[in-house]
């Protein structure tokens, strides 16, 4: 069964950084792209940042130049580094895997993490 695993998260003032990572467990064959959206209270979930299996990242406007997406595929995690932390950050962070395989018969499937917090106080 495969699972993602986000470990990060808390709070922080504004301006700071923090680091979010993601691990995906179980039987996987292979990811097409991981990445990391957010959702705001009272807002729809939104794309942060992705990468693809070949290390080319995609950013929202709003976290260009702040966040830096990066993966390791070897161990099919994908870390997300956040810096100048904004309270327009504030949200609940996901990680997804979009078009995952466990093994190269399988459909592809996409597969989402619990959330983890992220606050930024003013």
């Amino acid at each position: 069964q495969v699972q993602l695993v986000e470990s990060g998260g808390g709070l922080v003032q504004a301006g700071g950084s923090m680091r979010l990572s993601c691990v995906a467990t179980g039987s996987i064959y292979s990811i097409n792209a991981m990445g990391w959206y957010r959702q705001a209270p009272g807002k729809q979930r939104e794309l942060v940042a992705s990468v693809n299996s070949g290390g080319v990242p995609n950013y929202a406007d709003s976290v260009k130049g702040r966040f830096t997406v990066s993966r390791d595929n070897a161990k099919n995690t994908v870390y997300l580094q956040m810096n100048s932390l904004k309270p327009e950050d504030t949200a609940v962070y996901y990680c997804n895997a979009d078009g995952l395989r466990s093994s190269w018969l399988d459909r592809y499937r996409d597969f989402w993490g619990q959330g983890t917090l992220v606050t930024v106080s003013s």
